[in-house]
């Protein structure tokens, strides 16, 4: 009713149906996950010895000051972890 025709990007805690939702709404829309709880998400996942280690390299991902040294420290996280944690950065 006020005149929103496309939404760009979409910001969500991962509710269950909300990107459903929304790409049935807004299919030209990009969806991400709030990175708050994607860290929460790995933190609950990873072993208790390894929290620090792997939230301090995911934290890198997010650091750098331009995109392709982002993806390349990204790869660089999933080469690394991808083996033990599969399940909990397979959606990062």
């Amino acid at each position: 009713s006020r005149g929103l025709k496309q939404v760009e990007l979409f910001l969500s805690d991962g509710v269950v149906g909300m990107k459903t939702a929304l790409m049935q709404t807004y299919p030209k829309a990009h969806f991400q996950r709030c990175l708050v709880h994607v860290m929460r998400n790995i933190c609950a996942k990873a072993r208790v010895e390894e929290r620090e280690a792997i939230m301090n390299e995911f934290k890198q991902v997010h650091q750098k000051s331009n995109k392709q040294e982002g993806i390349t420290v990204l790869h660089s996280f999933y080469s690394k972890w991808q083996k033990a944690y599969k399940h909990a950065i397979q959606n990062v």
